[in-house]
């Protein structure tokens, strides 16, 4: 299955959306670490379907008008991967979660670590909510994005409480 992909200009830079079929795929940061997530060969669509709207929703979210996105997804990953991705997909928009919280949901409470590796994997930022992810601590921890536009997305989510730790 082909993938195509689009530049979106964002608050956090600019972000590549990527749709296999008629799903999207990916949000990809500016500064991308490689191979973070493997897509195959993608080629620049504008004007598909899937990433027009990934793109018009992502608008609504940054300009503080949604709090739910309504795509299509299509997770890349091991089985272990979707079942902490699709646990991010539970957590509401203003909260966070731990990583041990997110071990548990997914019933495996000692797999904290693989948690969290899944979670630096999660291949669609933003829509499935990695950034709502903290230590257990209450601190920011690392993001692929990077530690200032996790800190944009939750002080956008109204979690400016939180403080920066490098």
């Amino acid at each position: 299955m082909s993938s195509a992909f689009t530049l979106m200009q964002s608050p956090v830079g600019t972000l590549t959306l990527v749709a296999r079929g008629n799903s999207l795929a990916a949000v990809l940061w500016e500064q991308e670490r490689e191979n973070r997530v493997r897509l195959g060969a993608l080629h620049r669509n504008d004007t598909h379907p899937t990433l027009k709207e990934t793109a018009r929703q992502l608008g609504e979210y940054f300009a503080g008008q949604r709090q739910r996105f309504e795509l299509p997804l299509d997770f890349l990953g091991t089985d272990f991967q979707r079942q902490v991705w699709a646990a991010l997909l539970t957590i509401p928009f203003g909260e966070t979660r731990s990583y041990s919280e997110i071990a548990r949901q997914i019933g495996n409470p000692s797999a904290v670590r693989a948690a969290g590796a899944a979670n630096g994997r999660n291949p669609i930022s933003i829509i499935a909510p990695c950034h709502r992810v903290i230590g257990a601590s209450g601190s920011l921890t690392g993001f692929a994005g990077g530690l200032q536009a996790k800190q944009y997305l939750l002080a956008l989510e109204g979690r400016q409480s939180l403080a920066l730790n490098f």
